[in-house]
């Protein structure tokens, strides 16, 4: 009788499934569940801290001195002003009937200064001559205007035309232009100060 209970004692020790302790709390440490528990919030809180970080980067670049100097992206009222006086100077400038160029050259003396009133200078010579001989009127058309850069003097803008050039008798043409154009104000008027085709 005592074998028979020594041996109950015995199998229900060695029932499969079951360890010595089993259900008590293990001083060999977390289980593998916790420290994945711990390792997915290390990974948030870096995310979190890199991501915060990027943004706050990202704030002071648009509102740091460069960006805030850009009244293009501020001052509507500026930024129509330029975009106007540009727009009309590139029309008067880019436009001109034969045996009618002196008041296009009259406007270029009024609208354009620096490097772009000498590169057109050197230029309309050879325009005057052209538009004198083969009868031929260019019409200018901006088509729009895109001030890139503004700032309290000057300006940075990007300009689509549309050119119509006629000889006498035939049949006009139109080609589109694009110029990267640098502006500055003088006296309260915006001057075309640069001008490169693009």
């Amino acid at each position: 009788m005592r074998v028979e209970q020594d041996a109950e004692v015995t199998a229900e020790a060695e029932e499969p499934g079951t360890q010595p302790g089993d259900g008590l709390p293990s001083d060999d440490g977390p289980g593998p569940r916790a420290t994945r528990r711990r390792q997915a919030l290390v990974v948030v809180a870096v995310a979190l801290v890199v991501g915060g970080a990027l943004f706050l980067l990202r704030a002071a670049q648009l509102t740091g001195a460069p960006a805030a100097d850009n009244r293009a992206l501020t001052d509507t009222e500026a930024t129509a002003r330029v975009t106007g006086d540009v727009g009309n100077a590139l029309t008067a400038v880019f436009s001109y009937r034969p045996g009618h160029t002196d008041a296009t050259r009259a406007s270029a003396r009024e609208l354009l200064a620096g490097k772009a009133a000498r590169q057109y200078t050197e230029l309309f010579g050879q325009v005057e001559k052209r538009a004198a001989e083969q009868k031929l009127t260019l019409t200018t058309h901006v088509v729009r205007v895109g001030v890139t850069r503004l700032t309290g003097g000057s300006a940075r803008l990007l300009v689509f035309l549309d050119q119509v050039s006629q000889r006498q008798g035939g049949a006009p043409a139109t080609a589109p232009a694009q110029l990267s154009v640098t502006a500055e104000l003088d006296d309260g008027r915006w001057r075309i100060v640069g001008i490169a085709s693009r």
